[in-house]
């Protein structure tokens, strides 16, 4: 366990921004090892308990980039309360798919997802205060926060997160073999 979390049971929060929650499938994906894994560590805000506001937390599993203000705040919000925080996926260390957009104009998208596509009815660029307001680029949770360990994949194996997980909280050197960062 490292210098940051706490003796005992570490308290986990995990959130998903801009992204298409594979991560967090493929983290339910090790299967009758998160019984194990409770032994260890409690969960916080995360679809596991379906707490919908972060406290105090040792660790934090972003994934997803980082595409409107909701997600800028989420993100600044799990920076405060988490003393170490992991970008987990390919989206959350390097804006993933959803920043294929940042090669466009904001606005032509915009007009081209609502107004001039194929298939659109009722054309109209949706202006909902309930929207969250769009940035004008996606960005990787590094370029917001201060990251502290980055864990890549689209998503992550399970194995891959088994292996991070447990060496991170016996506060072991991180060396995921290369057989779980290989994706084909």
């Amino acid at each position: 366990m490292t210098d940051e979390m706490k003796v005992g049971k570490i308290k986990i929060a995990t959130a998903s921004l801009a992204g298409c929650f594979g991560c967090h499938m493929s983290f339910l994906d090790i299967d009758e090892r998160i019984l194990a894994l409770l032994e260890h560590v409690e969960f916080d805000r995360s679809p596991i308990t379906d707490i919908k506001r972060i406290g105090d937390c040792d660790l934090g599993l972003i994934e997803g980039g980082v595409a409107n203000a909701e997600n800028l705040e989420v993100l600044r919000e799990f920076r405060r309360h988490c003393k170490v925080l992991v970008a987990f996926g390919a989206c959350a260390v390097n804006g993933g798919i959803p920043a294929m957009r940042n090669s466009f104009d904001l606005g032509d998208c915009l007009r081209e997802s609502y107004v001039s596509g194929i298939g659109v009815h009722n054309p109209g660029v949706p202006d909902d205060p309930e929207i969250p307001l769009l940035l004008n680029k996606v960005h990787p949770i590094h370029e917001v926060v201060k990251v502290d360990y980055f864990l890549p994949g689209c998503p992550p194996s399970a194995d891959a997160i088994w292996t991070f997980l447990n060496e991170l909280l016996a506060g072991e050197p991180i060396t995921l073999p290369y057989t779980q960062l290989h994706y084909d």
